[in-house]
């Protein structure tokens, strides 16, 4: 009974080894270091994206709170309720 334990712990070893062997050689391929490659360039684009997508993010509420800050999100005022400097709402005689 032993012998047949040790028997199948050896077969599956053998067989676990050859599997990993079996798929370091197949990298080592020309295609497969061009799958690689190809991977390795789709988690560099998945990345840039992500990035990209937490800067607006970040640009967006930043803006926000700087409208809320300064007033810019404020209705504008009617027209005529609001002096500007240097003009007067009554016009000059001399004009």
């Amino acid at each position: 009974m032993r012998r047949l334990f040790w028997l199948a712990m050896g077969v599956t070893i053998g067989a676990l080894v050859v599997r990993k062997l079996s798929a370091a050689a197949e990298k080592m391929t020309p295609q497969g270091i061009a799958g690689s490659i190809v991977e390795g360039l789709r988690d560099l684009a998945d990345a840039i994206g992500e990035f990209g997508a937490d800067v607006r993010a970040a640009a967006e509420a930043r803006e926000g709170e700087l409208r809320s800050g300064t007033g810019l999100d404020a209705p504008l005022p009617e027209r005529g309720a609001v002096e500007l400097p240097g003009r007067h709402s009554a016009p000059h005689a001399d004009r």
